[in-house]
């Protein structure tokens, strides 16, 4: 989905657009101060947000197009299974999910500048300004990456002053839709009555169905984000994750049972390994490329089925099962692991 308000012969700068208020004042002070055409991109990762609305805003900002792309599919596939399948999805999937985000929008932001011959793009964020820089320019190293927030010291209170100025319409909300965010969870109080037993299916370490019943990842994520999200499980301040946190928990029992106790000792090594470097915007570099080569020989180990049991914000392990024909052939046990969103 592209709208388009017109060309000029003036530079381009690629702005990564959540539609937040520093993103939203980033539009018309970019092209101000940097006398150029603003190109707005925002990434849909399913995050319950009115898209179109966003991209009409940044229009009304002054961008000369906005860009609109479907992410879902490519984002769990190539950054989300990878992630769960080296075991770096820390503290249940929320912290690397960010990461992973800004990873993916590090590589549209290359993609949409070379389309629109443009040598700069732009993000509203602070938190992930190192981590967007070293994705971006280990992609493309002659791309200039510009974080106007770091200009604006007065805050808040400046933001809204400069957009009081010039009348700019402001969202309704300053949540963050960068990184991907699922639809709201229920509460821990508000929570179902009834606990859900899901049997999930791993092959290879990849989950490949739900209750015997196999679908395609993203289709077994929005599945289980939901009876996860229905239980209150997964529950966070600002990413909500519900489906990576039960697939994370559930990922990590099952190669516990299944891998040998020196393979499960070196992957514990290369998870950490691994999660620092993404959050240090490493997730382009040959380091991760030869991490999952390791990760992905380990993994042939991790075939059975996980049962879980997610109850008033809870995940609970019931029981994880080796696929027959695998190491210690039939082998069950009941683990009873908790925690709680």
């Amino acid at each position: 989905m592209t709208t388009s308000r017109g060309t000029s012969p003036r530079d381009r700068i690629v702005l990564a657009f959540a539609g937040d208020l520093e993103s939203s004042i980033a539009v018309p002070w970019l092209a101000e101060t940097e006398d150029a055409e603003i190109v707005a991109v925002t990434l849909d990762f399913g995050q319950s947000r009115d898209l179109e609305g966003i991209r009409d805003r940044a229009l009304t900002l002054g961008a000369v197009r906005a860009h609109v792309l479907d992410v879902r599919a490519e984002f769990a596939r190539d950054y989300l299974l990878p992630g769960l399948k080296a075991g770096a999805l820390d503290d249940r999937g929320r912290r690397l999910a960010a990461a992973l985000g800004h990873a993916a929008i590090a590589r549209t932001l290359v993609e949409i500048a070379e389309i629109e011959q443009a040598v700069r793009v732009a993000h509203g964020g602070i938190t992930s300004a190192a981590r967007l820089t070293a994705a971006v320019q280990s992609l493309k190293p002659d791309v200039t990456v510009l974080a106007p927030v770091r200009e604006w010291s007065g805050g808040r209170a400046q933001l809204l002053e400069y957009a009081a100025s010039r009348r700019l319409p402001l969202p309704g909300s300053s949540h963050d839709v960068s990184g991907g965010v699922p639809p709201p969870t229920n509460t821990t109080a508000h929570a179902g009555g009834e606990a859900a037993l899901v049997d999930i299916t791993f092959t290879a370490g990849t989950p490949v169905a739900i209750n015997n019943v196999g679908m395609p990842l993203l289709d077994l994520i929005g599945s289980l984000d939901f009876l996860a999200g229905k239980n209150g499980v997964g529950r966070a301040d600002r990413f909500e994750t519900p489906a990576v946190s039960v697939l994370a928990a559930a990922h990590d029992d099952l190669q516990q049972l299944a891998a040998t106790a020196d393979v499960n000792g070196f992957s514990d090594t290369i998870r950490r390994q691994y999660a620092a470097l993404v959050e240090n915007g490493g997730w382009f570099s040959m380091l991760r490329a030869a991490l999952d080569a390791y990760v992905d020989t380990a993994q042939q180990l991790v075939n059975g089925i996980v049962r879980v049991k997610l109850f008033q914000g809870a995940c609970e392990i019931v029981h994880s099962h080796i696929r027959e024909g695998q190491e210690n052939d039939g082998y069950s046990v009941v683990r009873p692991l908790r925690y709680r969103a």
